[in-house]
């Protein structure tokens, strides 16, 4: 007498693989919402947990087939190892993101300037949800930021004021910055006196003197520093910035400052949402201002 053995499944595998795949499509829907649409960070991050954990349990159920795999031969190999191929995606990186949190200091602003940073033209405001953090940047958030990123310091450059401010909008363009306010434009405007006169404006030599224009006063500067970190001279460029592939938010402050012959430019960089940046506002800053080294080289002596 034949006797057919018949192998069992494995139930652990089986929901193993629909968690997994359950987990996966969350979190793509969720990236692509939050990328592309109108889910704002605070729920994509809670998506994003819960699908890190669904994806945790997955696994769990996932080792537990392949331990009946061993056992006693049940079927459901093919399901565990799919599951652990779908719940990679969230675990890593969410996993990424906690290993930036833990290792990065907790703030969500940086600057070049950590004595007098640029001043927002239009402070930012947003419902910051369950992500909650304090409104104000403190001194020991700056002492933080020395000590996690020493290198970030503004840049001085031997051109004028309205060069560097060229070469800042041309890097602007080139790092998706989308500008959305301007203070002390007119700061990079050529000086009158450095014009040539026009044929035309000149006073003929044999004009009655009750003839020439009587030139009018200059606009009354304003007072240094109308606001905490800005001086009357000083062009301010507010814009938006957004991560390539997740898509947070960020807000970014240029300043630029003529000093004698020389352009000082400082950068601030503040996450939009919650009270931690993960990194990614100083690494925005370095590689705008690298940019920004480059692009002035390239006009060096114009």
């Amino acid at each position: 007498m034949m006797i057919k053995y018949e192998r069992p499944t494995s139930l652990a595998a089986r929901w193993a693989r629909r968690i997994a795949r359950f987990a996966f499509g969350l979190f793509a829907a969720a990236l692509f919402a939050h990328r592309f649409g109108p889910l704002v960070t605070p729920h994509f991050t809670a998506l994003a947990a819960l699908s890190a954990a669904l994806a945790l349990l997955a696994v769990v159920l996932a080792v537990v087939g392949f331990v009946r795999l061993w056992q006693i031969a049940a079927i459901g190999g093919i399901a565990s190892f799919v599951a652990l191929v779908y719940a990679i995606v969230p675990i890593g990186v969410v996993g990424y993101a906690l290993g930036e949190y833990f290792s990065k200091p907790a703030i969500y602003d940086v600057s070049t300037d950590t004595v007098s940073s640029p001043p927002w033209i239009k402070v930012p405001e947003v419902d910051q949800g369950w992500l909650e953090r304090p409104r104000e940047v403190t001194p020991e958030d700056r002492e933080a930021q020395i000590v996690a990123y020493p290198g970030l310091t503004g840049r001085r450059y031997d051109g004028a004021l309205d060069r560097v401010f060229q070469g800042v909008k041309i890097v602007t363009q080139k790092t998706g910055i989308t500008i959305v306010a301007q203070d002390g434009v007119e700061n990079a405007e050529a000086d009158l006196e450095d014009m040539p006169a026009k044929p035309e404006e000149t006073a003929p030599a044999d004009s009655d003197p009750d003839d020439v224009p009587i030139p009018l006063s200059r606009p009354e500067a304003l007072p240094d520093d109308a606001r905490p970190g800005q001086r009357s001279s000083d062009i301010l460029v507010q814009g938006e910035w957004r991560t390539l592939i997740v898509g947070f938010r960020f807000d970014v402050l240029i300043r630029l400052r003529e000093e004698a012959e020389t352009t000082f430019v400082d950068m601030r960089v503040a996450s939009r949402y919650g009270p931690h940046d993960l990194g990614l506002g100083a690494a925005f800053a370095d590689q705008f201002l690298h940019a920004l080294d480059a692009e002035l080289l390239g006009i060096a002596g114009d």
